[in-house]
């Protein structure tokens, strides 16, 4: 059996191969990127398996099947949200949230082997749950979102609804909520991974730091090099700048 790891953080894919090996499993190749597997596949006979994050560093997964005809097992290892993908559970090899347990590891390896000898190699029911499963992470009406977040204070917890959020920043590999009284919350999370998580509807990831919601949006002016700069009623530590490849996103988004 060949197997493939597809995963942009290298100590994750390090630390999933020893848990293959563990269960005799050798992985003969390790991507970090979509354009390095998009190159990958092209020049190469595709293996039996890959273990494959659906987050990339350059962008999703999903890319490398736009421009590829794989026919490979997947097994998905995502911090993904498990709402948005137990509909599938049934209908792939497997989806694992990350951190992965090793029992489901070994559990989605024993279910490869059990269900790929009965697979016929030319089947595109693969290629047609990528199409479902996108269609689950695009469409906001088949999507449960976030609409709280638990931040720690000390030593209590305290809720902030999404209601309440004027926008969400990184600074200093931290990333924080700044709240519509002017407060500033940290929360264990990316904003990578917030992108996924609240409704991007109401949502807007303008910048590299910054994700806004319309609701907080009181101006709009014109800035430097085809740039947009949003006023927000009390966020005052950092200029919100519209990095000038998502204007043109930004003013759909805005209607």
């Amino acid at each position: 059996m060949t197997t493939l790891i597809i995963e942009d953080e290298k100590p994750a894919a390090r630390l999933l191969q020893r848990k293959l090996e563990k269960l005799d499993i050798d992985v003969q190749t390790m991507l970090h990127s979509v354009e390095e597997s998009i190159d990958w596949f092209a020049n190469n006979e595709h293996p039996d398996l890959i273990f494959l994050d659906i987050q990339l560093s350059d962008g999703l997964s999903f890319e490398i099947f736009e421009k590829i005809d794989i026919k490979s097992a997947i097994i998905f290892t995502t911090a993904y949200d498990e709402y948005a993908l137990k509909a599938f559970k049934l209908n792939s090899i497997d989806y694992l949230l990350k951190p992965i347990d090793e029992d489901d590891l070994e559990v989605a390896v024993e279910k490869y082997k059990t269900r790929i000898p009965k697979q016929d190699p030319g089947n595109k029911n693969l290629q047609l749950d990528f199409e479902q499963i996108r269609k689950m992470l695009t469409n906001p009406f088949e999507r449960t979102y976030k609409n709280r977040f638990t931040v720690k204070i000390g030593q209590h917890l305290k809720v902030i609804t999404t209601e309440e959020i004027e926008c969400i920043f990184s600074e200093n590999k931290g990333t924080y909520i700044h709240t519509f009284d002017n407060r500033n919350y940290l929360i264990d999370s990316t904003l990578e991974i917030l992108e996924q998580e609240v409704d991007m509807k109401n949502f807007f990831r303008v910048s590299r730091k910054f994700i806004v919601p319309l609701k907080a949006i009181k101006e709009i002016q014109v800035y430097t090099n085809s740039r947009l700069k949003v006023i927000l009623p009390s966020y005052k530590d950092d200029e919100v700048i519209v990095s000038r490849e998502r204007v043109q996103d930004f003013k759909n988004w805005l209607g």
